[in-house]
């Protein structure tokens, strides 16, 4: 039910919206004109809570639309930045959800479409090395059988690598 009241809410214009809601307006301030890459992050919940059974080809789907709004940060970015971020996010977004995945089937499955997606081209630049940090976490962590992105004494040093190499 939620979820529906956020899909109309972005998809009304801003001065139609339902104030009093911080989140809401402060969309409404900073994300102006975006706000269809929020409605996907929606999309990517439902396909999660809808799903009979989490498949691969789910997992993906689940990923992609939740990891959307990434390439909306930078929205004048070059087509390889936008590429590279869509791929950050869709990794960061199954590598968030699947820690909380008890059947190891589903598990297994989300994993496989998170580590199956190419990164991209390039770097990332400097400016969004908190994104290659993400990135870089969650194929860790997928690669450790869908552990917490933070897990260990080698995320920090995952994490610093990442912010310095940016790949």
């Amino acid at each position: 039910m939620r979820l529906a009241w956020w899909r109309e809410s972005l998809a009304k214009p801003v001065a139609e919206r339902p104030r009093g809601d911080e989140v809401l307006d402060a969309i409404g301030r900073e994300w102006a004109g975006r706000e269809a890459a929020l409605t996907r992050l929606i999309d990517g919940w439902e396909a999660l809570v809808t799903a009979d059974r989490m498949g691969q080809d789910e997992a993906a789907a689940f990923g992609a639309e939740r990891g959307a709004f990434f390439a909306a940060l930078v929205p004048a970015a070059t087509p390889a930045v936008s590429e590279r971020l869509e791929a950050a996010g869709f990794r960061w977004a199954i590598a968030d959800a699947v820690t909380r995945v008890s059947d190891k089937d589903e598990r297994a499955a989300m994993i496989a479409a998170g580590l199956s997606r190419a990164q991209g081209g390039g770097r990332l630049p400097a400016d969004l090395r908190g994104i290659a940090v993400l990135e870089a976490l969650a194929l860790r962590a997928m690669r450790r059988g869908g552990r917490p992105l933070m897990e260990g004494r080698g995320a920090s040093l995952a994490a610093l690598k990442a912010a310095i190499f940016r790949n």
